[in-house]
């Protein structure tokens, strides 16, 4: 083989190592040319100089990790639910947070002698088993997969509209800080996912970045005095499908479940019967205001009409659960995240 043929190997090599491993935001500088790729992978001089096939692929998944903000990414691994973060390596240590199924970390120490790493995610740090961890190349690799772009809200009540228009009705608002799923950019606005609806929001206000997924606290689920253990046990079992599939018409809490499924097939492991769709689960029970609310209590949420077509479970701490869309599935977010419309007691202890 001659050395011409040797040298286009490698960058054929090295290019489909780029275009796999590099993240979106990355990839994106291909606008800008090779060049434009190289530079913001801070791999520019890897041209200039004599690398092994892989060299050039340990390079570019260098540059991934830290364009995803982790020095050493890890990756939760499990079947389904979540992986347990814990306060010692031990399965006896108290668990101190949950990482979703394809949730993100920093590994901050790697015992392989013990199987236990030392990671932080989101606001949670504790241990976790190795058996259901990501680490190195494979957890980089499996993150380019699970990657997604959001929108987040630039203002404290940015409006939400059917339309990508300033005519549009409004759909809901948003606070600032706020996530919304991405789905495309228009000119002078972002099309958006939420819950299911597609709807936009101004590009003025929003900025598009990509995200990965964290743990969630322990810590989150803050109940006060006075919480029934009913209402604790409820909002506990409803938490561990965090991360679970969403699938229109579903009830199942493993392998998918619309809004109002979820909230009929948490109930229904406590013996209580609700309809399936979330404008009848509004009419069941009794409605309060935001002042009474518990966890365990359903917040609704509506349509630029004014028609209910989504529902959450309070969870406490201003926090709700709830499945949102096939994109995010069972996901935890602020009671707020748009507009509630009203709030149902089902429990009556």
């Amino acid at each position: 083989m001659t050395g011409r043929k040797k040298i286009a190997l490698k960058t054929i090599s090295f290019w489909t190592a780029a275009c796999l491993l590099l993240p979106m935001s990355v990839q994106a500088a291909q606008d800008g040319g090779a060049k434009g790729v190289l530079q913001q992978a801070g791999i520019a001089s890897m041209m200039d100089v004599s690398l092994s096939e892989e060299e050039y692929i340990a390079a570019a998944q260098e540059a991934q990790g830290a364009s995803w903000g982790y020095t050493n990414i890890g990756i939760a691994e499990v079947e389904s639910g979540n992986l347990n973060v814990r306060a010692e390596a031990s399965t006896n240590g108290k668990v101190v947070g949950k990482m979703p199924k394809g949730s993100a970390c920093e590994v901050l120490e790697n015992f392989p002698d013990i199987g236990w790493a030392h990671i932080k995610s989101g606001e949670v740090e504790g241990y976790v088993s190795t058996e259901f961890l990501l680490m190195g190349p494979d957890a980089k690799l499996r993150a380019n997969e699970l990657v997604r772009t959001v929108v987040v809200a630039d203002t404290d009540g940015l409006r939400v509209r059917d339309e990508a228009s300033t005519d549009g009705a409004v759909f809901t608002q948003v606070p600032q800080g706020e996530e919304l799923d991405y789905v495309a950019t228009l000119e002078g606005w972002y099309q958006v996912d939420i819950d299911g609806e597609s709807v936009y929001v101004s590009a003025e206000y929003a900025h598009v970045e990509e995200r990965l997924d964290t743990a969630v606290t322990m810590a989150q689920l803050l109940y006060g005095q006075g919480i029934s253990d009913l209402r604790v046990d409820l909002v506990e079992y409803a938490k561990q499908f965090l991360g679970n599939p969403y699938v229109w018409g579903g009830t199942s809490l493993t392998k998918g479940a619309d809004c109002s499924g979820f909230v009929l097939s948490v109930y229904k492991n406590f013996g209580i019967t609700l309809s399936h769709s979330s404008r009848a689960q509004a009419g069941e029970g009794t409605r309060i205001s935001y002042s009474e609310i518990q966890p365990g209590d359903l917040v609704f949420y509506a349509n630029s009409s004014g028609t209910i077509n989504h529902v959450a479970i309070y969870i406490g701490g201003g926090k709700v659960i709830s499945a949102s869309n096939p994109t995010s599935g069972i996901r935890i977010n602020k009671y707020n995240y748009r507009t509630p419309v009203r709030y149902v007691r089902i429990l009556n202890e």
